[in-house]
């Protein structure tokens, strides 16, 4: 109990001291306040971003993967690794897989990109040279995380003749046609051919990267007749029934792909699996380098406030030599001036932490907001900000408590 009181007398002065020195009291939360807030401010907005990247990739769905020839080629920074390449998968090959997974009911479909330049018309409106022209058969919108806002998917005729029919994007809706048109079953043109428009793809917005806004979709047949290269490999989207069943259904289409590459058992994979948030999750543990950048910004701003408080509470002990011989005259202990002391340094960066972090989640949910995210609260960065700012205080305020304990009381009367 006795301690208790001791305690509270010293937190009761140690907020006084603070306000009777506001300028310096302030100079020094606000460095700490600057520390923790580049600290809490930046992972609160590394935090939105991985919600956001998650997010967007979920819309692909959380039980669609891809057959490839290549691996998922993705450059940070100024890595350059090396991509693995392997030979094309044939359209045979890939309509071979489909079939054989139709024929157990599981969604699948077949694609390639016919071009990433192409410009569309229609009369004098037209877009720019980059609008991606995917060329597709099967439930294509379904495995690759597509919904329609209006119109239809193309016919099993319509696939199988390659009728000049077009599924646009968003983006190419806005640029071909005014808000009053409906633009099913006007023409555009890709190049110099002449394509209906059937569908139009829901927006996606430009946050999720690889949305179909900017980017049209025709039947793969009717693309192999007008944008087949003979370096052409395809891919084949594939739907797992549950997410239960997707690593199951990963290995079943493994062993299946093996067999119609014909590999011998000894032979590796000469072809890609990719799941539909790879590029998620190699984006998000790229987001490791920005947390560790946040932390020794944070740790070497909170070694400036360290010096800074040390410095303070120096000339603290220094100013109040007097009252502190004044309690060693009336039978103050050494313990108590020293927690005393203490007490303040620890309350000081305690009031300049939670100044930081306050802003610094105000900063990182403002980049939330702006790029469409929700608020979020990294409350295990928040609770090792307050830890580093104790560990801060009592670092840099045991020096000045220990030596104001130390004291003569005799010399510190004396003291002018």
């Amino acid at each position: 109990m006795e301690s208790w009181i001791v305690f509270r007398e010293n937190l009761v002065q140690s907020i006084k001291n603070i306000f009777s020195h506001r300028l310096r009291s302030v100079i020094t939360m606000l460095i700490i306040a600057f520390g923790i807030t580049a600290l809490v401010g930046i992972l609160t907005s590394t935090s939105a971003i991985e919600q956001t990247i998650s997010g967007q990739f979920s819309r692909l769905g959380a039980t669609t993967f891809t057959v490839q020839n290549r691996a998922l080629n993705i450059q940070i920074g100024r890595r350059r690794n090396p991509v693995q390449v392997f030979p094309p998968i044939t359209l045979i090959q890939a309509r071979k897989l489909s079939a054989q997974l139709g024929e157990k009911d599981i969604s699948s479909s077949v694609s390639y990109l016919a071009t990433g330049t192409a410009t569309l018309k229609r009369n004098s409106k037209k877009t720019n040279p980059n609008i991606a022209i995917w060329a597709a058969e099967g439930d294509y919108l379904l495995t690759a995380g597509y919904e329609l806002a209006m119109g239809r998917y193309f016919t099993e005729q319509e696939m199988h003749r390659g009728s000049n029919e077009v599924i646009i994007g968003n983006e190419v809706q806005k640029l071909l046609f005014s808000e009053e048109e409906n633009p099913l079953g006007r023409f555009i043109y890709i190049g110099s051919n002449r394509y209906r428009v059937i569908g139009v793809l829901k927006l996606k917005g430009a946050s999720s990267g690889f949305g179909g806004d900017r980017s049209a979709i025709i039947p793969l047949t009717n693309a192999r007749a007008n944008y087949q290269r003979t370096s052409s490999t395809y891919a084949v989207n594939v739907l797992a029934p549950t997410a239960e069943a997707l690593d199951g259904l990963i290995g079943e289409v493994t062993a299946i792909m093996r067999a119609i590459k014909k590999l011998k058992p000894d032979q590796p994979n000469n072809f890609e699996i990719i799941k539909s948030d790879s590029f998620a999750q190699i984006l998000i543990s790229n987001l490791r380098y920005v947390t560790l950048a946040a932390t020794g910004i944070g740790l070497i701003t909170l070694l400036g406030a360290a010096i800074a408080l040390l410095n303070i509470m120096l000339v603290s002990v220094t100013e109040r030599t007097r009252e502190i011989g004044i309690l060693k005259a009336l039978g103050a202990r050494k313990a108590t001036i020293r927690q005393q002391f203490l007490t303040e340094a620890i309350v000081l960066t305690q009031m300049g932490g939670a100044a930081g972090i306050l802003l610094g989640l105000a900063i990182g949910n403002l980049t939330a907001y702006l790029i469409g995210g929700t608020f979020t609260a990294p409350w295990q960065w928040i609770l090792l900000a307050f830890v580093l700012c104790f560990v801060t205080g009592v670092l840099a305020g045991y020096y000045p408590a220990n030596k104001a304990a130390s004291l003569d009381p005799v010399e510190a009367l004396r003291y002018e």
